[in-house]
Protein backbone atom coordinates (compact mmCIF):
# COMPACT_ATOMS: atom_id res chain seq x y z
CA UNK A 1 0.00 0.00 0.00
CA UNK A 2 1.39 3.61 -1.19
CA UNK A 3 1.91 6.42 0.78
CA UNK A 4 -0.94 8.09 -0.93
CA UNK A 5 -3.50 5.69 -1.53
CA UNK A 6 -3.02 5.47 2.80
CA UNK A 7 -3.60 9.46 2.84
CA UNK A 8 -6.50 8.62 0.15
CA UNK A 9 -7.91 6.47 3.20
CA UNK A 10 -6.97 8.33 6.02
CA UNK A 11 -9.54 10.64 4.27
CA UNK A 12 -12.41 8.77 4.54
CA UNK A 13 -12.76 9.30 8.39
CA UNK A 14 -13.64 12.51 9.96
CA UNK A 15 -10.32 13.60 12.16
CA UNK A 16 -11.91 16.47 14.11
CA UNK A 17 -12.74 13.61 17.05
CA UNK A 18 -16.58 13.24 15.63
CA UNK A 19 -18.13 9.85 15.86
CA UNK A 20 -21.38 8.19 14.64
CA UNK A 21 -24.58 8.65 17.86
CA UNK A 22 -22.73 5.07 19.20
CA UNK A 23 -19.54 6.19 19.61
CA UNK A 24 -17.82 4.83 16.34
CA UNK A 25 -15.65 6.65 14.12
CA UNK A 26 -17.66 8.16 11.38
CA UNK A 27 -17.54 7.83 7.61
CA UNK A 28 -16.89 11.83 6.24
CA UNK A 29 -18.57 10.40 2.64
CA UNK A 30 -22.07 9.52 4.44
CA UNK A 31 -21.73 12.12 7.34
CA UNK A 32 -22.21 15.99 8.05
CA UNK A 33 -21.77 18.44 5.71
CA UNK A 34 -24.57 20.25 4.14
CA UNK A 35 -26.20 17.07 3.81
CA UNK A 36 -27.00 17.05 7.75
CA UNK A 37 -26.78 20.81 8.13
CA UNK A 38 -30.27 20.98 5.92
CA UNK A 39 -31.87 19.35 8.63
CA UNK A 40 -30.30 21.33 11.12
CA UNK A 41 -31.04 24.69 9.71
CA UNK A 42 -34.76 23.75 8.51
CA UNK A 43 -35.42 23.12 11.67
CA UNK A 44 -33.92 26.45 13.58
CA UNK A 45 -36.67 28.03 10.48
CA UNK A 46 -39.41 25.68 11.92
CA UNK A 47 -38.78 26.70 15.63
CA UNK A 48 -38.18 30.28 15.36
CA UNK A 49 -40.91 30.29 14.00
CA UNK A 50 -42.60 28.87 16.63
CA UNK A 51 -41.06 30.97 19.57
CA UNK A 52 -40.86 34.42 18.07
CA UNK A 53 -44.96 33.45 17.11
CA UNK A 54 -45.48 33.78 21.17
CA UNK A 55 -43.08 36.93 21.53
CA UNK A 56 -43.33 38.86 18.81
CA UNK A 57 -47.06 40.05 20.37
CA UNK A 58 -46.66 38.65 24.00
CA UNK A 59 -46.00 42.79 24.85
CA UNK A 60 -50.06 43.40 23.23
CA UNK A 61 -51.23 39.54 25.19
CA UNK A 62 -50.04 41.04 28.47
CA UNK A 63 -51.60 44.65 28.40
CA UNK A 64 -55.30 43.42 26.75
CA UNK A 65 -55.62 40.42 27.41
CA UNK A 66 -54.15 40.23 30.96
CA UNK A 67 -54.76 43.89 31.25
CA UNK A 68 -51.17 44.75 32.81
CA UNK A 69 -49.21 48.50 32.67
CA UNK A 70 -47.11 49.38 29.88
CA UNK A 71 -44.04 48.95 32.34
CA UNK A 72 -44.88 46.08 33.64
CA UNK A 73 -45.54 44.12 31.05
CA UNK A 74 -42.48 45.28 29.22
CA UNK A 75 -40.47 44.32 31.75
CA UNK A 76 -42.59 40.69 32.23
CA UNK A 77 -41.94 40.42 28.42
CA UNK A 78 -37.92 41.34 28.82
CA UNK A 79 -37.51 39.14 31.82
CA UNK A 80 -38.48 36.29 30.10
CA UNK A 81 -36.94 36.78 26.69
CA UNK A 82 -33.67 36.94 29.27
CA UNK A 83 -34.42 33.78 30.93
CA UNK A 84 -34.67 32.43 27.39
CA UNK A 85 -31.14 33.35 26.94
CA UNK A 86 -29.72 32.57 30.39
CA UNK A 87 -30.35 29.22 30.89
CA UNK A 88 -28.54 27.95 27.32
CA UNK A 89 -25.74 28.22 29.75
CA UNK A 90 -27.01 25.50 31.83
CA UNK A 91 -27.73 23.61 28.75
CA UNK A 92 -24.37 24.38 27.77
CA UNK A 93 -23.23 22.25 30.95
CA UNK A 94 -25.26 19.40 30.60
CA UNK A 95 -23.86 18.71 27.26
CA UNK A 96 -20.75 19.23 28.11
CA UNK A 97 -20.47 17.13 30.88
CA UNK A 98 -23.03 14.51 31.08
CA UNK A 99 -25.20 14.33 27.69
CA UNK A 100 -23.49 15.36 24.78
CA UNK A 101 -25.38 17.94 22.77
CA UNK A 102 -27.60 15.62 20.73
CA UNK A 103 -29.34 13.74 23.60
CA UNK A 104 -29.33 17.07 25.88
CA UNK A 105 -31.14 18.69 22.84
CA UNK A 106 -33.83 15.81 22.73
CA UNK A 107 -34.82 16.23 26.36
CA UNK A 108 -35.15 19.97 26.07
CA UNK A 109 -37.47 19.75 22.84
CA UNK A 110 -39.83 17.39 24.96
CA UNK A 111 -39.51 20.56 27.67
CA UNK A 112 -40.07 22.91 24.72
CA UNK A 113 -42.76 21.33 23.31
CA UNK A 114 -44.53 20.57 27.00
CA UNK A 115 -44.28 24.30 27.83
CA UNK A 116 -45.93 25.68 23.98
CA UNK A 117 -48.83 23.00 24.36
CA UNK A 118 -49.88 24.25 28.24
CA UNK A 119 -49.65 28.37 26.93
CA UNK A 120 -52.05 27.36 24.45
CA UNK A 121 -54.62 25.98 26.63
CA UNK A 122 -53.96 28.97 29.07
CA UNK A 123 -54.97 31.25 26.31
CA UNK A 124 -57.61 29.33 25.30
CA UNK A 125 -59.47 27.96 28.50
CA UNK A 126 -61.97 31.02 29.30
CA UNK A 127 -60.91 29.75 32.88
CA UNK A 128 -57.47 30.08 32.83
CA UNK A 129 -57.82 34.26 31.84
CA UNK A 130 -59.40 37.25 33.26
CA UNK A 131 -62.98 38.27 31.10
CA UNK A 132 -62.51 40.51 27.93
CA UNK A 133 -62.53 44.38 28.81
CA UNK A 134 -61.96 47.41 26.23
CA UNK A 135 -61.98 50.26 28.94
CA UNK A 136 -58.68 52.28 28.19
CA UNK A 137 -58.34 52.87 31.38
CA UNK A 138 -56.31 49.56 33.21
CA UNK A 139 -57.69 50.09 36.69
CA UNK A 140 -61.31 49.57 35.89
CA UNK A 141 -60.38 46.42 34.64
CA UNK A 142 -60.59 42.71 35.91
CA UNK A 143 -56.60 41.65 37.05
CA UNK A 144 -56.05 37.89 36.00
CA UNK A 145 -56.33 35.54 39.16
CA UNK A 146 -53.23 33.60 40.55
CA UNK A 147 -53.81 30.44 39.14
CA UNK A 148 -54.38 32.03 35.74
CA UNK A 149 -51.38 33.81 36.34
CA UNK A 150 -49.40 30.72 37.52
CA UNK A 151 -50.83 28.51 34.52
CA UNK A 152 -49.49 31.02 31.84
CA UNK A 153 -45.88 32.34 33.61
CA UNK A 154 -45.70 28.51 34.17
CA UNK A 155 -45.92 27.43 30.99
CA UNK A 156 -43.58 30.43 29.53
CA UNK A 157 -40.53 29.75 31.87
CA UNK A 158 -41.56 25.55 31.03
CA UNK A 159 -40.84 26.71 27.20
CA UNK A 160 -37.45 28.83 28.54
CA UNK A 161 -36.34 25.81 30.10
CA UNK A 162 -36.58 23.57 27.11
CA UNK A 163 -35.09 26.54 25.15
CA UNK A 164 -31.94 26.98 27.23
CA UNK A 165 -31.55 23.11 26.20
CA UNK A 166 -32.06 23.34 22.61
CA UNK A 167 -29.85 26.85 21.97
CA UNK A 168 -27.43 26.16 23.07
CA UNK A 169 -26.47 22.84 21.07
CA UNK A 170 -28.42 23.38 17.55
CA UNK A 171 -25.97 25.89 16.52
CA UNK A 172 -23.47 23.71 17.53
CA UNK A 173 -24.29 20.67 16.32
CA UNK A 174 -24.71 22.35 12.65
CA UNK A 175 -21.17 23.68 12.91
CA UNK A 176 -19.82 19.78 14.35
CA UNK A 177 -20.89 18.78 10.97
CA UNK A 178 -17.51 20.23 9.53
CA UNK A 179 -14.35 19.52 10.11
CA UNK A 180 -11.73 21.54 11.01
CA UNK A 181 -9.02 19.10 9.73
CA UNK A 182 -10.40 19.37 5.74
CA UNK A 183 -9.92 22.28 3.90
CA UNK A 184 -12.87 22.40 1.77
CA UNK A 185 -15.50 21.58 5.21
CA UNK A 186 -13.74 24.23 7.02
CA UNK A 187 -14.05 26.85 4.30
CA UNK A 188 -17.98 25.88 4.35
CA UNK A 189 -18.26 26.31 7.78
CA UNK A 190 -17.19 30.43 7.07
CA UNK A 191 -20.68 30.34 4.98
CA UNK A 192 -22.91 28.51 7.57
CA UNK A 193 -23.12 30.91 10.39
CA UNK A 194 -24.37 33.76 7.65
CA UNK A 195 -26.97 30.90 6.11
CA UNK A 196 -27.92 29.67 9.78
CA UNK A 197 -28.73 33.41 10.48
CA UNK A 198 -30.95 33.59 7.55
CA UNK A 199 -32.89 30.13 8.46
CA UNK A 200 -33.36 31.85 12.05
CA UNK A 201 -34.92 34.89 10.44
CA UNK A 202 -36.87 33.14 7.98
CA UNK A 203 -39.13 31.35 11.05
CA UNK A 204 -39.04 34.92 12.33
CA UNK A 205 -40.60 37.47 9.29
CA UNK A 206 -43.34 34.42 9.45
CA UNK A 207 -44.33 34.74 12.51
CA UNK A 208 -43.94 38.91 12.67
CA UNK A 209 -46.74 38.63 10.08
CA UNK A 210 -48.79 35.59 9.24
CA UNK A 211 -48.70 34.74 12.81
CA UNK A 212 -49.38 37.96 14.65
CA UNK A 213 -52.51 38.82 12.52
CA UNK A 214 -53.71 35.37 13.08
CA UNK A 215 -53.52 36.77 16.77
CA UNK A 216 -54.95 40.47 16.21
CA UNK A 217 -57.86 39.15 13.81
CA UNK A 218 -58.87 35.44 14.44
CA UNK A 219 -57.85 34.83 17.83
CA UNK A 220 -55.41 33.40 20.03
CA UNK A 221 -56.03 30.40 20.31
CA UNK A 222 -55.19 29.61 16.65
CA UNK A 223 -52.19 32.26 16.89
CA UNK A 224 -50.54 30.12 19.61
CA UNK A 225 -51.54 26.44 18.31
CA UNK A 226 -49.55 26.87 14.96
CA UNK A 227 -46.19 27.82 16.42
CA UNK A 228 -47.17 24.90 18.95
CA UNK A 229 -47.54 22.70 15.84
CA UNK A 230 -44.51 24.31 14.32
CA UNK A 231 -42.44 23.13 17.20
CA UNK A 232 -43.35 19.48 16.75
CA UNK A 233 -42.77 19.76 13.12
CA UNK A 234 -38.87 21.18 13.80
CA UNK A 235 -38.49 18.55 16.29
CA UNK A 236 -39.49 15.55 13.38
CA UNK A 237 -37.30 17.57 11.04
CA UNK A 238 -34.46 17.22 13.30
CA UNK A 239 -35.04 13.37 13.72
CA UNK A 240 -34.89 12.39 10.27
CA UNK A 241 -31.66 13.77 10.23
CA UNK A 242 -30.16 11.69 12.90
CA UNK A 243 -28.59 9.20 10.43
CA UNK A 244 -26.38 11.39 9.21
CA UNK A 245 -25.16 13.76 12.24
CA UNK A 246 -22.07 13.80 13.30
CA UNK A 247 -21.24 14.01 17.11
CA UNK A 248 -18.51 15.10 19.88
CA UNK A 249 -18.14 13.37 22.69
CA UNK A 250 -18.77 15.23 26.01
CA UNK A 251 -15.22 16.20 27.35
CA UNK A 252 -16.53 16.89 30.89
CA UNK A 253 -17.27 20.55 32.92
CA UNK A 254 -15.55 23.62 31.00
CA UNK A 255 -16.15 25.37 34.15
CA UNK A 256 -14.66 23.03 36.55
CA UNK A 257 -11.55 22.91 34.02
CA UNK A 258 -11.78 27.05 33.99
CA UNK A 259 -11.77 26.79 37.53
CA UNK A 260 -9.30 24.16 37.87
CA UNK A 261 -6.82 26.53 36.16
CA UNK A 262 -7.77 30.13 37.78
CA UNK A 263 -7.28 28.35 41.15
CA UNK A 264 -4.55 26.27 40.79
CA UNK A 265 -2.62 29.52 38.74
CA UNK A 266 -3.67 31.61 42.34
CA UNK A 267 -2.78 29.39 44.79
CA UNK A 268 1.27 29.36 42.92
CA UNK A 269 1.06 32.93 42.63
CA UNK A 270 4.46 33.68 43.58
CA UNK A 271 5.88 30.48 41.70
CA UNK A 272 8.59 31.66 38.96
CA UNK A 273 7.45 31.07 35.36
CA UNK A 274 10.04 28.83 33.77
CA UNK A 275 12.10 30.73 30.53
CA UNK A 276 11.26 27.73 27.84
CA UNK A 277 7.27 27.34 27.85
CA UNK A 278 8.57 24.05 26.90
CA UNK A 279 8.91 22.97 30.57
CA UNK A 280 5.56 23.46 32.04
CA UNK A 281 3.40 20.77 32.10
CA UNK A 282 1.57 18.75 28.96
CA UNK A 283 0.29 15.94 28.28
CA UNK A 284 2.04 13.24 26.08
CA UNK A 285 0.47 13.51 21.93
CA UNK A 286 -0.91 9.72 22.25
CA UNK A 287 -3.59 10.70 25.45
CA UNK A 288 -4.22 13.56 22.85
CA UNK A 289 -4.73 11.10 20.15
CA UNK A 290 -6.53 8.85 22.69
CA UNK A 291 -9.18 11.14 23.28
CA UNK A 292 -9.37 12.58 19.67
CA UNK A 293 -8.35 16.15 21.66
CA UNK A 294 -6.68 18.91 20.55
CA UNK A 295 -2.91 20.01 21.78
CA UNK A 296 -2.61 23.83 22.34
CA UNK A 297 0.50 25.49 22.45
CA UNK A 298 1.30 27.65 25.02
CA UNK A 299 0.98 31.55 24.52
CA UNK A 300 2.67 35.07 26.05
CA UNK A 301 -1.35 36.18 26.99
CA UNK A 302 -2.49 36.25 30.10
CA UNK A 303 1.09 34.85 31.54
CA UNK A 304 -0.42 34.23 34.44
CA UNK A 305 -2.21 31.69 34.28
CA UNK A 306 0.80 29.67 32.96
CA UNK A 307 1.63 29.36 36.41
CA UNK A 308 -1.18 26.52 36.31
CA UNK A 309 1.11 24.22 34.33
CA UNK A 310 4.47 24.99 36.52
CA UNK A 311 5.71 21.73 38.49
CA UNK A 312 5.62 21.99 42.00
CA UNK A 313 5.30 18.42 42.56
CA UNK A 314 2.22 17.66 42.95
CA UNK A 315 -0.42 15.97 40.69
CA UNK A 316 -3.99 17.45 41.51
CA UNK A 317 -6.26 18.73 38.93
CA UNK A 318 -6.61 21.61 41.32
CA UNK A 319 -2.86 22.42 41.58
CA UNK A 320 -1.54 21.32 38.15
CA UNK A 321 -2.67 21.94 34.96
CA UNK A 322 -1.91 21.01 31.21
CA UNK A 323 -0.83 23.93 28.79
CA UNK A 324 -3.67 22.82 26.80
CA UNK A 325 -6.27 23.21 29.83
CA UNK A 326 -4.72 26.86 30.52
CA UNK A 327 -4.64 27.65 26.67
CA UNK A 328 -8.42 26.85 26.74
CA UNK A 329 -9.17 29.31 29.70
CA UNK A 330 -7.14 31.62 28.41
CA UNK A 331 -9.43 31.75 24.82
CA UNK A 332 -12.44 31.95 27.32
CA UNK A 333 -11.25 34.50 29.11
CA UNK A 334 -10.11 36.82 26.57
CA UNK A 335 -13.85 36.94 25.14
CA UNK A 336 -14.83 38.21 28.37
CA UNK A 337 -14.91 41.95 27.66
CA UNK A 338 -16.18 41.49 23.92
CA UNK A 339 -18.78 39.72 25.94
CA UNK A 340 -19.30 42.56 28.23
CA UNK A 341 -19.75 44.73 25.35
CA UNK A 342 -22.24 42.92 23.38
CA UNK A 343 -24.73 43.65 26.45
CA UNK A 344 -25.66 47.35 25.56
CA UNK A 345 -26.37 46.26 22.17
CA UNK A 346 -28.88 43.22 23.25
CA UNK A 347 -30.84 45.93 25.10
CA UNK A 348 -31.19 47.81 21.79
CA UNK A 349 -32.79 44.64 20.33
CA UNK A 350 -35.23 44.11 23.27
CA UNK A 351 -37.15 47.98 22.48
CA UNK A 352 -38.03 46.08 19.40
CA UNK A 353 -40.24 43.78 21.18
CA UNK A 354 -41.97 45.88 23.63
CA UNK A 355 -41.55 49.96 23.23
CA UNK A 356 -41.61 49.86 19.33
CA UNK A 357 -45.04 47.66 18.87
CA UNK A 358 -46.71 49.66 21.85
CA UNK A 359 -45.64 53.02 19.41
CA UNK A 360 -47.14 51.09 16.87
CA UNK A 361 -50.74 50.51 18.78
CA UNK A 362 -51.22 55.01 18.94
CA UNK A 363 -51.00 55.25 14.94
CA UNK A 364 -53.67 54.99 11.88
CA UNK A 365 -52.72 51.01 10.92
CA UNK A 366 -56.02 50.67 8.48
CA UNK A 367 -54.80 50.33 5.05
CA UNK A 368 -57.83 49.78 2.35
CA UNK A 369 -59.75 46.90 4.59
CA UNK A 370 -56.62 45.85 5.79
CA UNK A 371 -55.80 46.19 9.67
CA UNK A 372 -52.21 46.24 10.19
CA UNK A 373 -51.11 44.40 13.66
CA UNK A 374 -48.33 46.50 15.04
CA UNK A 375 -46.07 43.54 15.49
CA UNK A 376 -46.01 42.50 11.96
CA UNK A 377 -43.32 46.04 11.75
CA UNK A 378 -40.83 43.12 13.08
CA UNK A 379 -41.42 41.41 9.45
CA UNK A 380 -39.50 44.49 8.83
CA UNK A 381 -36.30 43.91 10.84
CA UNK A 382 -36.54 40.36 9.56
CA UNK A 383 -36.54 41.61 6.26
CA UNK A 384 -33.82 43.92 6.22
CA UNK A 385 -31.73 41.31 7.54
CA UNK A 386 -31.98 38.66 5.51
CA UNK A 387 -31.40 41.20 2.46
CA UNK A 388 -28.43 42.63 4.25
CA UNK A 389 -27.26 39.06 5.33
CA UNK A 390 -27.20 38.37 1.64
CA UNK A 391 -26.03 40.92 -0.05
CA UNK A 392 -23.37 40.78 2.44
CA UNK A 393 -22.35 36.95 2.14
CA UNK A 394 -22.49 36.90 -2.17
CA UNK A 395 -21.13 40.16 -3.15
CA UNK A 396 -19.69 42.33 -0.02
CA UNK A 397 -17.15 39.49 1.35
CA UNK A 398 -16.06 39.04 -2.38
CA UNK A 399 -15.56 42.76 -3.29
CA UNK A 400 -13.79 43.39 0.19
CA UNK A 401 -11.74 40.20 0.34
CA UNK A 402 -9.20 41.88 -2.45
CA UNK A 403 -7.94 44.16 -0.37
CA UNK A 404 -8.30 42.72 2.80
CA UNK A 405 -6.95 39.41 2.15
CA UNK A 406 -9.12 37.81 5.10
CA UNK A 407 -11.55 35.00 3.62
CA UNK A 408 -14.23 36.35 5.76
CA UNK A 409 -13.75 40.02 3.86
CA UNK A 410 -13.12 41.91 7.09
CA UNK A 411 -12.90 40.70 10.66
CA UNK A 412 -15.55 39.13 13.21
CA UNK A 413 -15.07 42.27 15.76
CA UNK A 414 -14.92 44.74 12.73
CA UNK A 415 -18.37 43.05 11.55
CA UNK A 416 -19.32 43.55 15.47
CA UNK A 417 -18.12 47.28 15.25
CA UNK A 418 -20.27 48.59 12.08
CA UNK A 419 -23.74 46.51 13.73
CA UNK A 420 -22.91 48.76 16.88
CA UNK A 421 -22.64 51.83 14.60
CA UNK A 422 -25.92 51.27 13.39
CA UNK A 423 -27.43 51.20 16.65
CA UNK A 424 -26.72 54.18 17.27
CA UNK A 425 -27.66 56.14 14.06
CA UNK A 426 -30.92 54.06 14.55
CA UNK A 427 -31.54 54.92 18.37
CA UNK A 428 -31.20 58.99 17.35
CA UNK A 429 -33.51 58.12 13.98
CA UNK A 430 -36.05 56.54 16.85
CA UNK A 431 -35.93 59.58 19.28
CA UNK A 432 -36.75 61.87 16.29
CA UNK A 433 -39.02 59.87 14.76
CA UNK A 434 -41.07 59.79 18.64
CA UNK A 435 -40.44 63.09 18.96
CA UNK A 436 -42.58 63.81 15.51
CA UNK A 437 -45.08 61.96 16.79
CA UNK A 438 -45.38 63.57 20.32
CA UNK A 439 -45.29 67.03 18.81
CA UNK A 440 -48.57 65.91 15.95
CA UNK A 441 -50.43 64.67 18.96
CA UNK A 442 -49.84 67.59 21.29
CA UNK A 443 -51.07 69.80 17.95
CA UNK A 444 -54.11 67.51 17.81
CA UNK A 445 -55.01 67.43 21.31
CA UNK A 446 -54.66 64.07 21.78
CA UNK A 447 -52.05 64.11 24.75
CA UNK A 448 -54.59 63.74 27.72
CA UNK A 449 -56.97 61.49 26.06
CA UNK A 450 -54.34 58.96 24.29
CA UNK A 451 -56.25 58.87 21.14
CA UNK A 452 -55.00 57.59 17.86
CA UNK A 453 -52.72 60.06 16.65
CA UNK A 454 -52.97 60.87 12.62
CA UNK A 455 -49.54 59.34 11.31
CA UNK A 456 -49.40 56.23 9.09
CA UNK A 457 -47.76 53.44 11.20
CA UNK A 458 -45.10 53.22 8.63
CA UNK A 459 -43.44 56.37 10.08
CA UNK A 460 -41.73 53.58 12.30
CA UNK A 461 -40.34 51.61 9.64
CA UNK A 462 -36.86 53.17 9.48
CA UNK A 463 -36.18 52.47 12.90
CA UNK A 464 -37.04 48.98 12.30
CA UNK A 465 -35.57 48.61 9.09
CA UNK A 466 -32.23 50.14 10.97
CA UNK A 467 -32.60 47.60 13.57
CA UNK A 468 -32.54 44.83 10.77
CA UNK A 469 -29.15 46.05 9.36
CA UNK A 470 -27.94 46.56 12.49
CA UNK A 471 -28.29 43.23 13.47
CA UNK A 472 -27.02 41.72 10.24
CA UNK A 473 -24.12 42.45 11.44
CA UNK A 474 -24.23 41.94 15.00
CA UNK A 475 -25.77 38.53 15.02
CA UNK A 476 -23.76 36.83 12.86
CA UNK A 477 -20.17 37.86 13.85
CA UNK A 478 -21.70 37.50 17.33
CA UNK A 479 -22.73 34.09 16.92
CA UNK A 480 -19.59 33.14 14.74
CA UNK A 481 -17.00 35.01 16.53
CA UNK A 482 -18.11 33.10 19.97
CA UNK A 483 -18.29 29.98 18.56
CA UNK A 484 -14.86 30.61 16.26
CA UNK A 485 -13.14 32.42 19.46
CA UNK A 486 -14.18 29.15 21.49
CA UNK A 487 -11.74 26.19 21.96
CA UNK A 488 -13.11 22.95 20.60
CA UNK A 489 -13.72 21.22 23.79
CA UNK A 490 -15.55 24.20 24.69
CA UNK A 491 -17.97 24.87 21.57
CA UNK A 492 -21.55 24.65 23.71
CA UNK A 493 -20.43 27.03 26.23
CA UNK A 494 -18.94 29.35 23.40
CA UNK A 495 -22.26 30.16 22.23
CA UNK A 496 -23.99 30.22 25.15
CA UNK A 497 -21.60 33.43 25.26
CA UNK A 498 -23.82 34.40 22.33
CA UNK A 499 -27.36 33.60 23.68
CA UNK A 500 -25.74 35.16 27.50
CA UNK A 501 -25.35 38.59 25.86
CA UNK A 502 -29.35 38.72 24.34
CA UNK A 503 -30.19 37.20 28.41
CA UNK A 504 -28.15 40.15 29.84
CA UNK A 505 -29.55 42.68 27.23
CA UNK A 506 -32.85 41.86 28.01
CA UNK A 507 -32.76 42.19 32.12
CA UNK A 508 -30.41 45.08 31.59
CA UNK A 509 -33.19 46.37 29.34
CA UNK A 510 -35.96 45.72 32.31
CA UNK A 511 -33.73 47.42 34.73
CA UNK A 512 -33.61 50.68 32.34
CA UNK A 513 -36.94 50.70 32.10
CA UNK A 514 -37.89 50.39 35.56
CA UNK A 515 -35.12 52.75 37.09
CA UNK A 516 -36.21 56.07 34.38
CA UNK A 517 -39.90 55.25 35.09
CA UNK A 518 -39.09 55.50 39.29
CA UNK A 519 -36.19 58.65 38.42
CA UNK A 520 -38.44 60.72 36.33
CA UNK A 521 -41.52 60.37 38.07
CA UNK A 522 -40.15 61.62 41.26
CA UNK A 523 -40.36 64.92 43.01
CA UNK A 524 -43.34 65.42 41.41
CA UNK A 525 -42.11 64.97 37.69
CA UNK A 526 -44.34 63.99 34.77
CA UNK A 527 -42.50 60.75 34.17
CA UNK A 528 -41.41 59.49 30.55
CA UNK A 529 -43.00 56.15 30.38
CA UNK A 530 -46.71 56.03 31.13
CA UNK A 531 -49.70 54.15 29.98
CA UNK A 532 -50.41 56.95 27.25
CA UNK A 533 -47.92 57.28 25.53
CA UNK A 534 -48.98 60.36 24.36
CA UNK A 535 -48.21 61.87 27.42
CA UNK A 536 -44.92 60.46 27.89
CA UNK A 537 -41.40 61.06 26.38
CA UNK A 538 -40.04 58.29 24.92
CA UNK A 539 -38.08 60.56 22.37
CA UNK A 540 -35.91 61.31 25.57
CA UNK A 541 -35.69 57.70 26.31
CA UNK A 542 -34.45 56.81 23.00
CA UNK A 543 -32.15 59.35 23.10
CA UNK A 544 -30.24 57.85 26.83
CA UNK A 545 -30.03 54.70 24.92
CA UNK A 546 -28.30 56.39 21.97
CA UNK A 547 -25.85 58.06 24.67
CA UNK A 548 -25.46 54.89 26.28
CA UNK A 549 -24.87 53.21 23.11
CA UNK A 550 -22.33 55.64 22.15
CA UNK A 551 -20.80 55.17 25.25
CA UNK A 552 -20.49 51.17 25.18
CA UNK A 553 -18.76 51.74 21.43
CA UNK A 554 -16.11 53.73 22.89
CA UNK A 555 -15.44 50.52 25.55
CA UNK A 556 -15.69 48.27 22.70
CA UNK A 557 -12.92 49.98 20.73
CA UNK A 558 -10.74 49.81 23.58
CA UNK A 559 -11.79 46.19 24.52
CA UNK A 560 -11.06 44.73 20.64
CA UNK A 561 -8.04 46.59 20.07
CA UNK A 562 -6.43 44.31 22.52
CA UNK A 563 -8.21 41.29 21.71
CA UNK A 564 -5.63 38.28 19.77
CA UNK A 565 -7.36 36.20 17.86
CA UNK A 566 -7.19 32.42 18.38
CA UNK A 567 -5.83 32.01 14.78
CA UNK A 568 -3.65 34.61 15.09
CA UNK A 569 -1.66 33.04 18.33
CA UNK A 570 -1.73 29.63 17.49
CA UNK A 571 -1.72 27.18 14.52
CA UNK A 572 -1.79 23.89 16.34
CA UNK A 573 -4.73 22.59 14.59
CA UNK A 574 -2.09 22.35 11.44
CA UNK A 575 0.62 20.65 14.04
CA UNK A 576 -1.66 18.07 15.18
CA UNK A 577 -2.74 17.38 12.16
CA UNK A 578 0.22 16.64 10.44
CA UNK A 579 1.79 14.82 13.66
CA UNK A 580 -1.65 12.67 13.41
CA UNK A 581 -1.32 11.60 9.87
CA UNK A 582 2.22 10.96 10.11
CA UNK A 583 1.81 8.85 13.31
CA UNK A 584 -1.08 6.86 11.19
CA UNK A 585 0.68 6.48 8.58
CA UNK A 586 3.48 5.14 10.37
CA UNK A 587 1.35 2.69 12.32
CA UNK A 588 -0.74 1.68 9.05
CA UNK A 589 2.74 0.71 7.19
CA UNK A 590 3.73 -0.91 10.30
CA UNK A 591 0.62 -3.36 9.75
CA UNK A 592 1.22 -3.65 6.31
CA UNK A 593 4.79 -4.73 6.37
CA UNK A 594 3.61 -7.27 9.10
CA UNK A 595 1.37 -8.51 6.90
Amino acid sequence: MGDHDQEEGLDEYTLDGTVDLKGNPILRSKSGGWRACSFVVVYEAFERMALFGIQSNLILYLTKKLHQETVTASNHVTNWIGTIWLTPILGAYIADTHLGRYWTFIVASVIYLVGMSVLTLSVSIPMLKPPPCQDPNLENCKEASTLQLAVFYGALYTLAVGTGGTKPNISTIGADQFDDFHPEEKEQKLSFFNWWVFSIFAGILFANTVLVWLQDNVGWTLGYAVPTLGLAISIGIFLCGTPFYRHKVPNGSSFTKMAQVILAATRKWNVPLPLDPKELYELDLEVYEEKQNYKIESTPTLRFLNKASVRTGSTSPWLLCSVTQVEETKQMVRMLPILISCFVPSTMLAQANTLFIKQGTTLQRVVGSFNIPPASLGAFVTLSMLISIVLYDCYFIKIIRKWTKNPRGITLLQRLGIGMILQIILMVVASLTEGHRLSIARDHGLVQSGGQVPLSIFILLPQFILMGIAESFLDVSKIEFFYDQAPENMKSLGTSYSTTTLGVGSFLSSFLLSMVSDITKRNGHHGWILNNLNDSHLDYYYALFALLSFVNFIFFLFVSKFYVYKAEVSDSIKVLTEELKKKRLRVSYGMDHDQ
